[in-house]
């Protein structure tokens, strides 16, 4: 049992996890809002070809993302090189490599959220506020997001969701380094793997708990009035 509920058996991935997650929601948030609001703006050719490359990650296996991240951020690219170079430490096997990670694949999800959400906003009261000298930047943030609330909080919790149950590409970027880079869904596959099934459903039932309460939050938005 004490090896069940080690502060390192079950304490370091769940934080890591909980840490990863918030990290890439953040970011993958804010990327979501920028893309869907140039997306929904303009017009241009090859649109469609581009949109379908962000929702790629959505149905390719886990492991082909994994692969791709690990060949773009690797230590023989120019990108891993120069991130090595600026902060003496290599992407992969990190836990920035894990919220890179996490955040490609979060991304299609809370992209499509806000796009839906956005265009939903009416269109004529935007244009209204643009005729009475409003910017853009001041049409996104005080008209576009506070009539879309609701997407904005649903794609953030979706995508908090999503990351923190990342499993594949997460192991491929940033392996299983118990202590440094062990993530709740790697934690999970190596102790079913050793054998230590109570180590694996507790982790498993801390996963469980987490997502009901994460889509129930979304739920409950979705149905609010």
């Amino acid at each position: 049992m004490s090896e069940a509920w080690s502060w390192d058996s079950i304490g370091f991935p769940v934080t890591l996890s909980l840490q990863i997650a918030c990290f890439s929601s953040i970011a993958v948030f804010i990327i979501s809002i920028a893309v869907a609001t140039l997306m929904g703006k303009y017009s241009f050719p090859g649109k469609v070809i581009l949109e379908t490359i962000f929702m790629l990650p959505l149905v390719l296996p886990p492991s082909v993302v994994g692969l791709l991240l690990l060949t773009i951020l690797g230590r023989r690219s120019w990108i891993g090189q120069a991130a090595e170079w600026l902060t003496h430490q290599p992407i992969v096997f990190s836990v920035t490599g894990a919220v890179i990670a996490a955040t490609v694949v979060a991304f299609p999800l809370v992209y499509q959220t806000l796009k839906t959400g956005f265009a939903l906003v009416n269109r004529d009261v935007l244009e209204s506020a643009r005729s009475q000298g409003a910017n853009e930047l001041q049409v996104l943030v005080y008209m576009i997001l506070p009539l879309a609330w609701r997407s904005l909080i649903t794609g953030f919790v979706l995508g908090f969701a999503r990351a923190l149950g990342e499993f594949g590409a997460t192991l491929m970027v940033a392996g299983n380094i118990p202590g440094k880079t062990q993530t709740l869904p790697t934690a999970i596959y190596f102790a079913v793997d050793a054998g230590n099934m109570q180590l694996a459903w507790s982790m498993t039932i801390i996963t469980i708990l987490i997502s009901f309460i994460l889509l129930l939050l979304t739920s409950n938005i979705r149905g609010s009035d």
